[in-house]
Parts: C-alpha cells; structure tokens; sequence
C-alpha cells in the first residue's frame, strides 16, 4: 500500500507543480496560442496477429482517419489495462478480425475535433476515450492516435493527471449502465444524471440494437426499480468496476454490501470514503458470506451485481431474497390501495422481484421463480448517441465536482512496448484491488 500511494502522490505532484505557470483550458498559455502540428501520416501500434500470442509492436501503421461528423482524433498519453485486454487473446474471444488493435481506455488531447457544430470538444482538451466498440479497430487505445465519438469522450479536469483519467471510463460505462437500465435506478438526482430506465424507453425500439432489446426494454417492472434505501450487494468487490458500481450506488441512496478478500482489500474499503460500504463481507467461504448476508439483511436483498463470473454470481443468487420466496412478508395491498403501474398480471401481481446483474457470467440454471437474470447492454453507450452523451456529460460534472473517485493506480509501465510485460503481471495476479496504466 505504501508503494502504491507513492506512485499515485508522485504523479499528481508533477501534475500539479505544473499548474503554476499562467493557465488557459488546461494548457499553458504558451501552448494554448501555439498551433496544433498536423498528425503524421503513420504511426506506431500494437498488433495481435493469433490468439494465444503477444501484441506486437508495429511501426508505419496507418493514422485512423475520421469518418463522420461526430468523430474526434485523439493523441494517445495513457492507457487504462483491463482484464480483457488478456483473456481476449488467452481464450480467443472478442477478436472479430486480425490482426487485431485491443484496448478499451485511454487519456489523451484532442488533435483533431469532430466537424458536427454542437460538439463540446474543442482541440488541445485533455480527454478520456471510452472504445466499447470493440470492432471498429481505429478506436482500439494500443496506438499512437485513436478515433473516438464524441459522445464516447469526457473532458477532464484539472484536477486528474492523465494517469488517473485513463482508468475510469469502461468501468464507469459497465456502473452506470447496471445500475441505470438492468435495476432501474434513477440518477436525476445526483448532478441532474440520467434516467436511463425513462431514456431508453423513450426511444423508437428500432433504434437499440435487437439482441439488447429485451434487456432494455422489458427486464424489470416499473414498480420494481431500484429506490433510495433499497440494498445492492456486489460480488468481487475489489474490481474497477464494483469501485464505480459503488460510488454510483451511494451517490443515489443506495445501501451497499461488498463481497471481497478482507485480508487483501478490507482495509482499503473501509478507510476510503467513496467505496466504503453498509457491510462488508469476506469471501474466501461463499456459504458463509451468503449466511452473513441473509443474517444481517433479513430478506431485503433484491438486487444483486457479480463482477467475477458464473461461479461467484451463483452464490450471490442464494444471497437474493425476492419477495415471494421467503425473507419477510411479502408486500401486501392495503385495503384501498391502488395496484402498482404498470397494470401487473395475475400471477404474484403485488410481489417484487429480485435482480441478479452478471458482468462477466450468470448461473448456468435457470432463474428460480421470482428473480431475473440481467446482463449489461454496453453497445448501448457507442450505439445509441442519446445514451453515451447523457453518461459522458454526467460523468464530466460528477469528476469537476469531485463527486466520483478515480479507482487507485497500483504502478505505470512506460512505453507501448511495456503492454505485454505489463498484461503478464494482470495474468499472474499482481494488480488487484486497482488500476494498471500504461503512460504512451
């Protein structure tokens, strides 16, 4: 922990010393009356060329060029690492073409801005490109320049190096799109967020992508959504993504439940404000951890979110109480009390169901009577411009406001050549509990 807090002083140290010459957007003002140079036409990258095999590093590499109004062109500066960036090639998933560019976040500056006249992007903004699109090989963050959309973009503020806001972006995506559309939580409240739950139903359902549909529009009843004061436990609560999943969480009133290794993180968790949650709980016996959590919380859990795979997300599924399988009573009509809206149907029309959110797998069973299984509909945040503008927009106010917290740097590797030395050590287990970064 010591080395880890160092690094992360460290880099913000040097960022901030440099704030003490005279400042304009986030530059000099040197640099800010200074012409952007044009970007060369080649470029260095990181290439897969087989599965099961290092990225290679490549030199006279076309510079992606933009294709419609809404794309902007980013230099590259840092690079968040995530877990897929090695299972991908490992078990050979989410390669549609190779040779293949991966990576999902990146902070860089703006070089060239998008030529649609309601952009909020203007050159030399410090910025993070969240490349969910994983298809489209010129957003891919393993090279020198990268395409990104500019409702996939967030400025940052000065108050974040660059380092720091390259590890926050999928993460927050994944969070926010969990919490929003597979629980239905209302974020209007929090820096006037989104309802994602209203906005997407709003949509023609054309316009969301058909095998996504379902989870978008028809996952959970309206009377069912997650409200102030309802529990959320997270499985895997060491990861980016819980890190963000919980912020958002509190941040609507939510209580939390973290299923972590205490012996490695329950320190972290408990001394940090923002991640800090209702109970925390050991996860190295998940029969007990499932005990705890039905003692403690005595049938009010209906919302569950698993961030480590089909076995720990089959556990959570015990931990799940909805309203008609037993826990407390289930919720009754007063007399003269109106049915819920939308009008529900016969069977159990006054019962609540519980929601299990897999992020990375679900139960190989079926869903018992009365839950639902969710998984996160991320196409949405590229495919859907509505979707990714209300979320970047949001998060830039959430960070200029300090209200959410980039995940902890636990080291920075230099140089695109570092990447597979830097993947190995995610391979072997070295960076738990934070963020690995690649400074380009």
């Amino acid at each position: 922990m010591s080395g880890t807090s160092f690094l992360r002083k460290m880099s913000l140290h040097k960022f901030r010393k440099s704030l003490s010459s005279p400042k304009l957007d986030g530059l000099s003002i040197t640099e800010a009356e200074e012409p952007l140079a044009p970007p060369p036409e080649t470029q260095t990258v990181l290439l897969l060329h087989a599965a099961r095999q290092p990225y290679e590093l490549t030199d006279d590499y076309p510079v992606p060029q933009l294709q419609d109004e809404q794309e902007v062109l980013v230099r590259t500066q840092a690079i968040g690492l995530n877990p897929i960036d090695w299972k991908a090639p490992d078990f050979n998933f989410a390669i549609p073409t190779l040779p293949y560019i991966s990576g999902r976040e990146l902070a860089g500056t703006v070089i060239r801005t998008p030529s649609s006249p309601s952009t909020r992007l203007r050159e030399k903004d410090r910025v993070l490109v969240i490349s969910t699109d994983y298809r489209d090989l010129r957003k891919a963050a393993y090279q020198e320049y990268v395409v990104g959309l500019d409702y996939n973009t967030v400025r940052l503020p000065l108050s974040l190096t660059i380092e720091e806001g390259s590890t926050l972006g999928v993460a927050f995506v994944a969070a926010a799109l969990a919490l929003g559309v597979c629980a239905g939580l209302d974020f209007s409240h929090v820096l006037d967020g989104p309802d994602l739950y209203s906005l997407v139903r709003d949509l023609p359902a054309d316009r969301i992508a058909e095998d996504i549909r379902p989870e978008c529009l028809d996952s959970i009843r309206s009377h069912e959504r997650a409200q102030k004061g309802d529990w959320l436990a997270v499985w895997g609560g060491s990861s980016t993504t819980a890190n963000l999943t919980i912020q958002l969480a509190k941040l609507a009133g939510l209580k939390t439940v973290a299923v972590v290794d205490k012996a490695k993180h329950g320190l972290r968790l408990a001394n940090h404000k923002a991640i800090r949650t209702d109970l925390l709980v050991d996860s190295h016996d998940p029969d007990r951890a499932v005990a705890i959590i039905r003692g403690n919380l005595k049938g009010k859990l209906r919302f569950g979110i698993d961030t480590r795979g089909r076995e720990s997300a089959t556990s959570l599924l015990q931990a799940l109480s909805p309203d008609n399988l037993g826990g407390e009573q289930p919720a009754v009509l007063k007399e003269g009390e109106a049915p819920p809206s939308p009008p529900s149907t016969p069977h159990d029309s006054t019962l609540l169901s519980a929601h299990l959110i897999g992020l990375t797998g679900l139960p190989k069973q079926t869903a018992p009577e009365g839950t639902l299984f969710h998984t996160v509909p991320i196409k949405l945040f590229h495919e859907v411009p509505a979707v990714g503008e209300a979320l970047v927009s949001w998060l830039e106010r959430l960070l200029e406001g300090g209200l959410v917290q980039p995940p902890e740097i636990i080291d920075v590797e230099s140089g695109l050549g570092s990447v597979n030395k830097a993947l190995d050590r995610m391979r072997k287990g070295e960076i738990s509990g934070g963020k690995l970064v690649v400074r380009v």
